[in-house]
């Protein structure tokens, strides 16, 4: 566009100006934001923690208002580990499924108890996930190798994997 088609402002001053109604809102407290993301979605407490941390919040008010929302019940480890373990079964693991409750912060008894409650069976999971994935034995090294390690990256045993491809599901 042409400078001199352009309108010129009506008060040049004031560029960068928030928009009537945005800057008379006040910041959302730090339990409104933690409630907020919990809105969305289930969170560990670690995840929780880290995200309200890198907002500028100090560790001390974080895990106060952490306290007080687990305490009213909407923060939950548990019920977070069963969420992650009903989206990953079939798909991974038992020891993958473990690993990733880890790596999010929740405590092992809780992580062990969920898995546990869970009826994944990893030989079962295995061979669903082999069948959508794959659906045919490996035609040469090469796809056998692909096949070996993309069940590998779900965590399962490289035995079970062998034993798998050497004797293979009809359907």
């Amino acid at each position: 566009m042409h400078a001199a088609n352009r309108r010129p402002r009506s008060n040049p001053t004031s560029f960068g100006a928030a928009r009537p109604g945005k800057s008379t809102r006040a910041p959302k407290s730090l339990k409104a934001s933690a409630i907020g993301h919990l809105a969305r979605r289930e969170y560990s407490r670690a995840e929780l923690r880290d995200k309200l941390v890198a907002t500028g919040a100090t560790r001390d008010e974080v895990d106060a208002v952490l306290d007080e929302i687990a305490a009213l019940g909407y923060l939950s480890d548990a019920r977070f580990a069963k969420s992650l373990v009903g989206q990953k079964a079939g798909a991974m693991s038992k020891r993958a499924i473990s690993a990733s409750l880890k790596a999010k912060g929740v405590d092992a008894d809780v992580a062990s108890a969920a898995v546990a409650a869970s009826d994944v069976d990893d030989q079962d999971a295995m061979v669903a996930l082999w069948l959508r994935k794959f659906g045919a034995p490996p035609a040469n090294d090469r796809e056998k190798a692909r096949q070996v390690r993309y069940l590998q990256s779900r965590g399962f045993a490289l035995s079970a994997i062998f034993k798998l491809l050497r004797d293979p599901p009809s359907d």
